[in-house]
């Protein structure tokens, strides 16, 4: 099935769909990094620039339309957040290109903050722009750690099918978790992946330079618990990685396991679950922000597998 993706950033959902068997035709996003960051890792179809500048004629026909449009404003890390923040009118451009589109289904991710702003009105008229554009919307606040990523995540999906097509369609949704924190309860699944255990075995910095982007924020450790203050528990998935950050690297960088250092570049797109030779473009504070706005390969890959599934049956 060919998929256009807005709001690409450097790749992630769109790897893991990818990994799940689908194409990707056609791409965009604004940041140029995290541009080059696709083309390099995934492949040439991304165009970057404002996606409310492109015309739909210039988008190619699709079966499904994937993205993770822009958070911010919803995001409960922003303290100052409020209805009327500029980046939550972002939505309407993937609204635009599904309405105009018309594929068999979309799939959006974004932060759990947006259920919640405007004491959930917010989310509300999101979900029935979409269904006004002739899809059935499902949604579920999901935490990657479930799906085998080694990060406490918990991100909303939005799954829209075409309801000309639910006749013929058990939709499969949400994707079914691999991983659990207590595999006592559920002794089928595996147990959550730990830090410690993603970053086992990857050397000091400085030791080896054969590891891409091993390098990062040389700010301070502090211990105080606020949001990248806070001690690492190594054996559990790491607190979430975020894209908040000046141009040292970020105050909000999250500690390395070993609390001894704040990790680097590539340790958190370990934690994000990119693979070793997934290369970043940039700089290093502008490689922590592309990995802290994508959305993890492999939960992308479970969810992409759902859709997989729903549109498999005949």
């Amino acid at each position: 099935m060919k998929i256009v993706s807005l709001f690409s950033g450097c790749g992630g959902l769109d790897l893991g769909f990818k990994s799940a068997g689908f194409e990707i035709v056609w791409a965009n996003d604004v940041f140029e990094d995290a541009a080059r960051t696709y083309r390099r890792n995934i492949g040439g179809h991304i165009s970057a620039g404002d996606i409310s500048k492109v015309d739909l004629k210039d988008i190619p026909v699709c079966d499904g339309i994937i993205g993770g449009f822009p958070c911010q404003g919803f995001s409960v890390a922003n303290t100052g957040r409020t209805v009327n923040d500029e980046r939550n009118k972002l939505y309407l451009e993937f609204v635009r290109v599904v309405n105009g589109k018309t594929p068999k289904f979309f799939v959006a991710e974004n932060v759990k903050g947006i259920l919640t702003l405007g004491k959930g009105a917010v989310f509300e008229k999101i979900k029935r722009d979409f269904e006004n554009c002739g899809y059935e919307v499902l949604h579920k606040l999901l935490n990657a750690a479930d799906y085998g990523v080694p990060q406490k995540r918990e991100r909303v999906i939005l799954f829209g099918v075409r309801r000309d097509l639910l006749k013929n369609l058990q939709v499969k949704f949400p994707p079914d978790p691999t991983h659990a924190c207590d595999v006592g309860m559920f002794p089928e699944l595996k147990p959550w992946v730990s830090s410690g255990e993603a970053l086992r075995d990857i050397p000091e910095p400085g030791e080896t330079s054969d590891i891409p982007n091993h390098t990062g924020s040389r700010y301070k450790l502090r211990f105080n618990g606020y949001l990248g203050h806070r001690m690492i528990d190594p054996n559990q998935p790491a607190p979430t990685v975020t894209a908040r950050g000046d141009e040292r690297g970020g105050v909000v960088i999250i500690h390395h396991p070993g609390n001894h250092r704040r990790m680097t570049v590539r340790e958190v797109a370990l934690i994000q679950s990119f693979p070793l030779d997934f290369i970043f473009e940039g700089t290093n504070t502008s490689a922590y922000r592309q990995i802290g706005n994508a959305v993890p390969p492999k939960f992308a890959e479970c969810v992409a597998r759902s859709v997989a599934e729903t549109f498999a049956q005949k």
